[in-house]
């Protein structure tokens, strides 16, 4: 058990490395946290800094999700731990110890520990991404259908125990993109 919780503190750790916030500060940009939306995110950085470090930004979270999530699903073959460590990551995005517990909105993040967790949830989060981005242009949009859409699924194919923790995640997602929502509704969310 003792194991659970130290692969689960290192996903919060490595979760808590903001790229966003490292990105910008090698390239001598401003701090996302207070330029543009003030997230500090791929999606902010693409309109402080451009596609190229944007998608630097985007690899990063994503890989701070997926590493410490596939390493343990490998070393131990017990997928409601394996699925608490994307979510400990995923945490570790949004609340990050190293920045005052202020982080971004977690989606990167998330699809890293989706493709942690199997190619398959991953590849359905990135698809669903792109297709509706490519449709609308709505970064926030594509990134809350993406994770209900691999959520149900998550949560049909694998059972409730194993869908939990993607379910916290999932809600969550929802939560920190409130604003976003209400954007939504009114027509005047941002298109990137």
């Amino acid at each position: 058990m003792a194991d659970y919780a130290i692969w689960m503190f290192i996903a919060y750790l490595l979760g808590s490395i903001s790229s966003a916030i490292i990105v910008c500060k090698l390239f001598n940009l401003p701090d996302p946290r207070t330029e543009g939306s003030g997230n500090p995110g791929a999606t902010n950085v693409a309109r402080i800094a451009g596609k190229k470090l944007a998608a630097l930004v985007l690899l990063g979270d994503a890989l701070k999700g997926f590493i410490p999530t596939v390493m343990v699903h490998y070393l131990f073959q017990l997928p409601m731990l394996t699925g608490l460590t994307a979510l400990a990551a995923f945490i570790g995005h949004i609340y990050p110890v190293f920045f005052k517990f202020k982080g971004g909105k977690g989606v990167a993040t998330a699809m890293g520990g989706l493709w942690g967790l199997s190619w398959m949830f991953g590849a359905c989060f990135s698809a669903i991404w792109l297709l509706t981005w490519a449709y609308g242009r709505v970064s926030s949009l594509s990134a809350l259908l993406a994770m209900f859409v691999t959520t149900i699924w998550v949560f049909f194919s694998e059972g409730f125990m194993m869908s939990l923790p993607i379910i916290i995640m999932c809600a969550i997602l929802f939560w920190r993109h409130k604003e976003n929502i209400k954007r939504l509704r009114g027509g005047t969310e941002t298109k990137i």
